[in-house]
C-alpha cells in the first residue's frame, strides 16, 4: 500500500512539474511521457466530473435562504457532530462562509452547540455575560484575536440575537492554551485569594515564554496550591457563580473543569513548554511536536467532555483550524505538525457520526496568524485545487463521504497536492482526510478589529 501510495505520489509531481509533451518523440513515446499523457487523460476525467457532482454555493453571506444549502441535509442529518476547518485563520471568506454554514446548521437541522478553537474558560467567562455586553466584546473575550474581524463579528450577533429565542445557540470552547485571564475571582468572596489568582495567572504566561526550566520547576508547587485553593471554593460559591455568570447554566461545571485543566497546564504542558523553546534555538522541534500533540490531546478531551457531560442531547458545530479535525493528520506529508491531532484522536464512535468539512482557496490572499500578508502559491495541474477549481465556481462544494471509488473520482481516493495556509505543500488522501471540501475560489483579507 505504502509503495503504490509513492508511485502515486511521483506520478503527481511529475503532472504538476508541467512538462510538455510538445517534444515528445513522435515514434514510440518513453514511459515518462506514457505517464504524464495517461496522467493528463486522468485529470481532465477528474475535472469533468467534479464539473458534474459538485454544488455551486450561490452565497457565503447572512440570508434566510438556503435554498444551496438543502443538499446537506441528508448527509448531515444522523451526524451528531459537524467540523468545519480552515486552511488558514486568516481569510475573510472563511469566516463569513462558515457563519452561513452554522445559521443553516442551527436554524435548519437543530445544532444548538457551537464549540470553539479557543480557550474553554475564556469563552465560559464571555458566554456567561453575553446579555450585559455588545456582541463585539463577547467576541474579542471569547475567541483568539486571529478571529476579530468583521467578518467574523455578524457570528457574534447572531449568537446573541439567538439568545432571545426558544432555540439559543449556545457557545463553548474546548482549547487549553493560555489567552489570557478567564475570570476576575471577584466571585470567590476572598479578596486575598483573587489577587494571588490573578497573579498566578500573569505567571503562568510569562513562565510559558520562559527558558529557565528549574526555576520553573522551583514555582511550580505555589501556582498548583493556588489553583487547587479556588477550584475548592467553586461549589462553595454556587450562587454567587451563577449571579455573576446569568446566561451560563454550566458555570459550576465549566470553572471546575478549567480550573482543573489549569492544574494540569502547571503540572504538565508549562514545562514541555519551555523545554521546546530551548530545543527550537537548536532547530529541534522534538519537544515542541510533543505539545502540539498535547494541546490536541487535551482539546479531545474537553470536547467530548463538553458533549457526553455537559450537552448531552445536543448536536455540536465544531470551529477549527484543518489540521486540527483532520481525521489523519499524522499521515499528511508535508505537515509541519507530524503528529496526532484532535479529529484523528477522536474515538471511532464518534468519527462515524461527525462530518468533517475542510475550506481551502484557490487565489488571493490570506493573512498569518501575526498578520502577515500570505499570497496564495498558484495551484499546481493535479492537485486538489486545481480539479475542485473546475467547477468555475466561487464556493464549490463536494461530497466524499458517500462516495465509492469510480472512474472519475478516484482523485479523492489516491494522495493530492495541498496547500495549508495557502503556501505550504502538503501531500494526502483527501477522503482519508475529510468527508468534505469547500472550495473558496478567491481568498482577500479579513478586515481587522482592533
Amino acid at each position: 500500500m505504502l509503495k503504490a501510495r509513492k508511485i502515486l505520489l511521483s506520478l503527481t509531481l511529475v503532472l504538476a512539474s508541467g512538462i510538455s509533451l510538445s517534444n515528445a518523440s513522435a515514434a514510440v513515446p518513453t514511459v515518462e511521457e506514457q505517464q504524464i499523457r495517461t496522467a493528463n487523460e486522468a485529470v481532465a476525467e477528474w475535472k469533468d466530473w467534479v464539473n458534474d457532482h459538485a454544488y455551486k454555493l450561490t452565497s457565503i453571506q447572512r440570508t434566510t435562504d438556503f435554498d444551496d444549502l438543502e443538499m446537506l441535509k441528508p448527509l448531515l442529518h444522523d451526524k451528531r457532530m459537524v467540523f468545519l476547518g480552515e486552511s488558514s485563520h486568516g481569510v475573510a471568506e472563511f469566516s463569513l462562509a462558515k457563519t452561513r454554514l452554522i445559521q443553516f446548521l442551527h436554524q435548519e437541522m437543530d445544532f444548538n452547540v457551537l464549540a470553539f478553537e479557543s480557550g474553554l474558560g475564556n469563552i465560559m467567562d464571555a458566554y456567561g455575560n453575553i446579555d450585559q455586553q455588545s456582541a463585539e466584546q463577547t467576541m474579542k473575550e471569547a475567541i483568539f484575536g486571529v478571529w476579530w474581524t468583521k467578518e467574523t463579528l455578524p457570528l457574534f450577533d447572531y449568537i446573541k440575537a439567538s439568545q432571545t429565542t426558544d432555540q439559543p445557540l449556545s457557545l463553548v470552547g474546548f482549547d487549553m492554551q493560555l489567552q489570557g485571564m478567564f475570570t476576575n475571582g471577584d466571585w470567590l468572596q476572598n479578596k486575598q485569594l483573587a489577587k494571588q489568582f490573578l497573579t498566578v495567572e500573569e505567571q503562568l504566561v510569562d513562565w510559558s515564554s520562559s527558558e529557565d526550566i528549574e526555576g520553573y520547576r522551583q514555582a511550580k508547587p505555589k501556582l498548583i496550591t493556588v489553583y487547587t485553593d479556588v477550584k475548592s471554593q467553586v461549589k462553595q460559591q454556587e450562587q454567587v457563580l451563577k449571579a455573576a455568570y446569568p446566561n451560563e447554566p454550566h458555570i459550576v461545571k465549566l470553572m471546575e473543569r478549567t480550573l482543573a485543566q489549569r492544574i494540569h497546564v502547571a503540572e504538565e504542558y508549562i514545562e514541555l513548554n519551555i523545554q521546546s523553546n530551548i530545543e527550537l534555538k537548536q532547530n529541534n522541534p522534538t519537544t515542541f511536536y510533543k505539545t502540539m500533540e498535547w494541546r490536541d490531546q487535551a482539546m479531545v478531551e474537553n470536547l467530548l467532555w463538553l458533549a457526553n457531560d455537559v450537552y448531552p442531547n445536543e448536536k455540536f458545530i465544531v470551529w477549527a483550524h484543518n489540521d486540527h479535525i483532520r481525521k489523519a493528520h499524522s499521515e499528511v506529508m508535508g505537515t509541519p505538525y507530524p503528529v496526532k491531532m484532535m479529529g484523528e484522536l477522536l474515538p471511532e464512535a464518534k468519527k462515524k457520526s461527525s462530518y468533517v468539512l475542510g475550506l481551502y482557496m484557490g487565489s488571493g490572499e490570506s493573512v498569518s496568524n501575526a498578520r502577515d500578508v500570505l499570497p496564495v502559491l498558484p495551484v499546481k495541474r493535479g492537485s486538489m485545487e486545481d480539479i475542485l477549481a473546475a467547477a468555475n465556481a466561487p464556493y464549490t462544494f463536494i461530497d466524499m463521504r458517500y462516495r465509492q471509488n469510480e472512474r472519475g473520482n478516484s482523485w479523492m481516493f489516491e494522495p493530492r497536492l495541498s496547500y495549508s495556509w495557502g503556501l505550504i505543500e502538503e501531500s494526502f488522501v483527501p477522503q482519508e482526510q475529510y468527508d468534505g471540501i469547500l472550495l473558496i475560489d478567491k481568498a482577500t483579507q479579513p478586515t481587522y478589529i482592533k
